[in-house]
């Protein structure tokens, strides 16, 4: 792993927008496999900063209103990025994360499918599983919709959690 996301815009010809959006999808995806959220949670708030246009649109299918702008998106990527930080680096919480990309039709859309697999001290896994659209322009994010949430295993407890070091539940409400 690199202390740097290593994430560098892809600039391509615009002649060649379908390439060029499924470059930069390559290139935002390589940079999240790399990112460690047990390290930082800014990695991750820096690849959104380099990737996602400051008028962005996001939506999943579950809510009914569209965020519209980085400064109404950041919120709630900061929320659960310094709650998984927390837990893996204090509470012992493993985190990975795999990735698809499936190429959209569209020229500047691409169709990435994730799984994050969230596994306990105790050996108690939870994954879940999301797709996306997403659009581009040039080699920035656009459109990003999320769809197709699936839950695979039950919900980890405070018993997944190795508050051995002296932490307490209590202490983790606190913080959220």
């Amino acid at each position: 792993m690199t202390d740097e996301p290593d994430l560098a815009p892809f600039s391509g010809s615009g002649g060649d927008a379908y390439k060029s959006s499924q470059a930069a999808e390559l290139s935002l995806n390589a940079a999240i496999l790399r990112a460690e959220i047990a390290r930082s949670y800014e990695e991750f708030l820096d690849i959104f900063e380099t990737s996602y246009a400051d008028d962005v649109e996001v939506s999943r299918e579950d809510l009914r209103e569209l965020i519209r702008g980085k400064a109404r998106v950041r919120p709630f990527l900061l929320n659960v990025l310094v709650l998984l930080h927390v837990m893996t680096e204090v509470a012992g919480l493993s985190v990975s994360v795999q990735q698809t990309v499936v190429p959209g039709d569209a020229v500047n859309e691409t169709h990435p499918a994730r799984r994050i697999d969230f596994n306990g001290v105790g050996g108690k896994r939870c994954t879940l599983k999301w797709r996306a659209i997403r659009r581009w322009n040039a080699s920035r994010v656009v459109y990003e919709h999320h769809y197709d949430l699936q839950q695979i295993g039950g919900p980890l407890t405070m018993d997944d959690l190795n508050l051995s070091s002296g932490r307490s539940e209590a202490d983790f409400d606190l913080l959220y």
